[in-house]
């Protein structure tokens, strides 16, 4: 792994595809200026969900990817399309895709979210993924800027199972771009990225949704870059905004040399 300046995107996305772009676009190109070479934004970065019966999905090189892959190409930097909505067989629901791109605006990666959140908290959140959303199956890496990066959305944070298996694939970085909500995040979002990341020893990045995007929903924020000893190096405040930090490979060498658990494993 060589030395990355990275920055995690923090939004409040809403069902106007035209003004998620355009926010987006503003602070990507803001942290560009900043120096980030690589710039990662939340799930759902051009549309969520909000009260809309339909699905917007389109295919990986529609309106939507597109776009972002020549923003990457005009900033120079490699950019993180947190999720989209993915077209897929099913007519009626849609894939919740991640979608990595280099910095000459190529698509090195798309990852299909494997997790669905399908939980019912009386009094709190209902949500129901799966009427709208087909899940993944395959376990993604992709090999960028000197390091390799595991893909993973969301929900899939709570299952520790996915990010040992990127592990096992020699990750550096985990992704984790979110739209966690604000009733279940404020008590368990830094908890378990700090515990993905030091069961792993790798750089985790989690640029999420912030605010309140209409009707329901309301989402947690607090996006954070986190070391592979589980410091948070980074942290956006509440708001729209971008948070950066050097992921340095030295950090992670001198964690897993210190610690070298990976080879203490005695169960999977």
């Amino acid at each position: 792994m060589q030395r990355i300046k990275a920055a995690v995107v923090q939004t409040r996305a809403t069902e106007d595809i035209d003004h998620n772009l355009q926010r987006a676009e503003a602070l990507i190109r803001a942290a560009a200026a900043d120096g980030a070479q690589f710039i990662a934004l939340p799930e759902n970065a051009a549309w969520l969900r909000i009260s809309s019966p339909t699905n917007v999905g389109e295919p990986l090189d529609g309106r939507i990817v597109t776009f972002f892959a020549n923003l990457a190409s005009s900033v120079a930097a490699a950019i993180l399309l947190g999720s989209y909505q993915e077209t897929c067989p099913d007519t009626h629901r849609v894939y919740n895709t991640s979608v990595l791109l280099g910095p000459d605006g190529a698509l090195v990666a798309s990852y299909r979210k494997i997790h669905l959140f399908d939980i019912d908290i009386p009094g709190q959140v209902s949500f129901k993924e799966s009427a709208n959303v087909v899940p993944g199956a395959d376990v993604v890496t992709a090999d960028l800027l000197g390091a390799r990066w595991g893909l993973s959305i969301c929900y899939d944070l709570r299952f520790p199972e996915l990010y040992r298996k990127l592990r096992d694939k020699d990750c550096d970085v985990l992704l984790v771009p979110a739209a966690f909500t604000a009733q279940t995040g404020k008590d368990h979002w830094e908890v378990l990225l700090r515990a993905r990341a030091i069961e792993n020893q790798c750089w985790l990045l989690a640029p999420g949704q912030w605010g309140h995007h209409g009707g329901p929903r309301l989402s947690h924020g607090h996006s954070m870059i986190i070391d592979p000893w589980g410091h948070v190096v980074a942290r956006c405040s509440d708001g729209e905004g971008y948070a950066c930090a050097w992921l340095d490979p030295e950090v992670m060498a001198n964690v897993r040399r210190n610690i070298p658990c990976q080879g203490h494993r005695r169960l999977g």
